[in-house]
């Protein structure tokens, strides 16, 4: 903005009603806090200043928004005394209140305010050289909030409450919804003769209108048509559902953007999730934090990724991934699961029950089926055998196994770590690896193969599993002979 501007949020309330340990204001939808979305609104706005006013559960929302906004002042409402006790407090609290340019007040629970609407309504009061002015919003039913009373000229009279509107009042569809912005000079003398001879003893900010209006002052509004973003959420109820409209306006523009999204209604994707230009989005999706997703990728059904960066091309098929990285054109799925650590090279595999942990696997690498590789480096071009554990904890420390380039490993291998496969090795299948594999050397564990004639009908006589045994004996189809032998009968 071209003037100074101050930004105030007040987020000191209690809110009882959502019935949580948790602060109201931190509850989160689209993956950020609700005054998490206003304070990124108010960014947009660069202002030259930022306080936000804590109260209930300081301890908790302070340390929240210092980290979301470190250079925002946060001001101390002791006694949650009513919105104008609150602004007085955030004056108070700068190291030279503003006596120029705009002040505008926030609030913390509106998640749906967006920094176009507030760039707007700066500049609107600004051009229409007001005292204060108001957000409004236009709404189809108006019950139940303060009504927004203008002359014939347009000119602001006053707001009017729901229980003191006159039967005409009643019928005006232009509501008040507490944001407001002022005139900086005007404020600083204002909130000093807010008074509370109120039946509640609170001092309200919207007080300071009927101040201007005394002075013959401009009092302008400036009305939304989009007035769910100055809805607050008071109980779970309404943050659902604010949840539910702020992801589809999420999921909308992303559609707008050209990104494929099969079914709007199952798909949920976080305010802070990238998308590029023709990705496909299948049923059941959830993507959420930072995730990050290139052109012409996969991703679904029934996917769940959280701050994941998905390669170009590539296919995440019923996943569940944090913290992961998918190279391009590499396949994922179904049924894997991604833990914090996992790279998995362009071209690469993570296939059907397939656990992955702090493990990089490169270019053309491939984990088909069935196995768990944790604290683990598989090179360019490696196979991994279905059905193998890379043991990586002693009971004390974790340690790591490396799996050379193109090597081949057995199904159902035990890798005990610490171990080195060398480039171009292989495994056996059912070997146990305790020491390291030389680069192009086979490994096998365990001694040949012995079968014991005749073990079932000495130990299971009497069992249908005997009774089977028998049955192909008698057919001259008996087995655990040498293959010659059959041969020459």
């Amino acid at each position: 903005m071209s003037e100074q501007l101050t930004v105030i949020v007040l987020a000191a309330g209690g809110g009882t009603r959502m019935k949580s340990k948790t602060p109201k204001v931190l509850h989160r939808i689209g993956g950020r806090s609700m005054i998490g979305h206003v304070l990124a609104a108010v960014g947009t706005l660069e202002p030259t200043r930022v306080v936000t006013v804590v109260g209930h559960q300081r301890e908790l929302v302070a340390p929240h928004v210092s980290e979301l906004l470190p250079e925002a002042v946060l001001a101390v409402q002791e006694d949650q005394l009513g919105t104008g006790h609150a602004v007085r407090i955030a004056l108070e609290a700068l190291e030279g209140p503003p006596t120029a340019g705009t002040v505008l007040i926030a609030y913390g629970d509106t998640p749906l305010l967006a920094g176009e609407t507030l760039r707007a309504f700066a500049a609107s009061h600004r051009a229409a050289d007001a005292a204060v002015s108001i957000l409004s919003g236009i709404v189809a039913n108006p019950h139940g909030y303060g009504r927004i009373v203008r002359d014939e000229a347009g000119i602001v009279q006053a707001i009017v409450e729901e229980k003191d509107a006159s039967p005409e009042q009643r019928t005006i569809r232009e509501i008040n919804s507490g944001i407001l912005a002022f005139d900086a000079a005007f404020l600083a003398d204002a909130i000093g003769r807010i008074g509370n001879d109120n039946a509640k003893g609170e001092y309200y900010l919207t007080d300071a209108i009927g101040l201007a209006r005394t002075a013959d002052l401009t009092v302008a509004a400036h009305a939304v048509d989009d007035a769910l973003q100055t809805e607050g959420a008071n109980d779970r109820v309404q943050l659902a559902e604010l949840g539910r409209e702020l992801n589809r306006r999420t999921v909308t523009r992303w559609m707008s953007e050209g990104v494929t999204v099969m079914d709007p209604a199952t798909t949920w994707i976080d305010a802070d999730v990238v998308l590029a230009q023709d990705v496909t989005i299948l049923p059941g999706t959830q993507l959420l934090g930072a995730t990050v997703v290139a052109e012409d990728a996969v991703v679904g059904p029934d996917t769940t990724l959280e701050d994941c960066e998905i390669g170009a091309g590539a296919r995440v098929v019923r996943t569940h991934g944090q913290l992961a990285v998918i190279g391009a054109g590499a396949n994922v799925g179904p049924f894997a699961y991604l833990r914090p650590g996992t790279l998995l090279g362009a071209g690469g595999k993570i296939g059907t029950f397939v656990e992955t942990k702090n493990a990089t696997i490169a270019d053309g690498a491939k984990v088909p089926h069935l196995s768990y590789v944790g604290d683990a480096e598989i090179g360019e071009g490696a196979n991994i055998g279905a059905g193998t554990i890379f043991a990586n904890y002693d009971g004390v420390n974790k340690h790591r196994t490396r799996v050379g380039r193109h090597a081949k490993t057995g199904s159902n291998n035990t890798f005990v770590a610490p171990v080195d496969i060398g480039d171009g090795a292989s495994t056996g299948g059912g070997t146990v690896v305790r020491r390291d594999v030389p680069a192009g050397a086979l490994a096998v564990s365990g001694g040949p193969q012995r079968n014991l004639p005749g073990w079932v009908s000495n130990r299971r006589a009497g069992t249908a599993q005997a009774d089977a045994a028998g049955e192909q004996s008698e057919n001259g189809r008996g087995l655990g002979t040498d293959p010659s032998e059959q041969a020459e009968s």
